[in-house]
């Protein structure tokens, strides 16, 4: 098969990357903008890979690389949402528009199937939990906003063009390659740096937020299931588990050896209080079924950063 990854250079798109590579041929298309060539060293003379520096934004680009393409993993995306409060304009043109020249670009070209990244930050803060596909969403921030016009574009799609979509709502994604860098960037990389580096963890908030954690392995494997069946529409992908930020920052305090006290900010605008999901209708459509428990992710990917450091 031939599979375009968008965002390959990405934390979830590079790993996609490297388990599809040995197997199909891939086209991996990234900007930069967010992800990383470290994460695609080891493809780049890959026989079955090309790689293109490029924006999904690009519409003749986009068109250009979707011909003869049998399937999309759709990854790119500026994926935070503190960085969706403060720039609002940038995210809407890199997760809509830049969504929306896919779509087309793959309807003009006759590709099966989409699969594409959207979030669990569609639910908000309603309070009902675990959270369920058919409940209304409350985004709470232009981030979330992006990822449920996204859906709406899928659904739209599907029905008028017949190209299949499928869209993730990813909870909470996390493992090797997650760049603990960024101002923006997730709360399990930030832990494990700052107690690797035997400083304090910083959370936002009282700490006793919950969220629905997902190993990587697992998103690649849903993404993969997805891609293989004829399932269409919106699905949860998670653990199927939460734990409060406290208790994480614990567990990993256990894993590394370095037990710091937790510093406390301020919470972040957008952020939602609790998070937890059904994956029931996942597991019917397209037989996903997370494989790692929240410990034996962690264990692999502070023992990936140790390696890093």
């Amino acid at each position: 098969m031939r599979y375009l990854i968008t965002g390959g250079a990405g934390f979830i798109g590079s790993n996609l990357a490297d388990h599809l590579a040995d197997r199909h041929e891939i086209t991996i298309i990234d900007n930069l903008a967010t992800g990383r060539p470290d994460n695609i060293k080891d493809l780049t003379n890959h026989p079955n890979v090309t790689i293109i520096n490029g924006s999904i934004t690009d519409a003749d680009l986009m068109y250009d690389i979707t011909k003869g393409i049998d399937g999309i993993f759709h990854q790119a995306a500026i994926p935070s949402v503190p960085r969706s409060v403060k720039d609002p304009i940038t995210t809407n043109e890199a997760n809509v528009t830049g969504t929306l020249q896919l779509l087309v670009a793959a309807q003009e070209n006759g590709v099966r199937k989409v699969v594409a990244a959207s979030s669990s930050s569609v639910y908000g803060d309603t309070p009902i939990l675990p959270k369920v596909e058919t409940m209304p969403p409350n985004p709470l921030s232009p981030y979330a906003v992006s990822k449920l016009t996204n859906e709406y574009y899928g659904k739209v799609f599907t029905e008028l063009y017949g190209i299949q979509t499928v869209f993730l709502r990813y909870f909470n994604v996390f493992g090797p390659r997650q760049d603990p860098a960024s101002e923006y960037a997730a709360v399990i990389p930030k832990f494990i740096t700052r107690l690797l580096n035997n400083q304090r963890p910083t959370i936002y908030g009282d700490g006793e937020q919950t969220r629905d954690f997902t190993f990587i392995a697992d998103v690649v494997q849903a993404n993969c299931k997805a891609m293989e069946s004829d399932a269409t529409g919106i699905y949860n992908i998670a653990c199927e588990r939460r734990i409060s930020l406290n208790e994480l920052a614990e567990t990993l305090m256990e894993i590394t050896g370095n037990h710091q006290r937790i510093i406390y900010d301020p919470p972040r605008e957008g952020d939602i209080r609790d998070s937890l999901a059904d994956i029931s209708a996942a597991r019917a459509a397209f037989g996903y079924n997370p494989e790692y428990t929240l410990e034996d992710g962690l264990r692999e990917t502070v023992a990936w950063f140790r390696q890093q450091m």
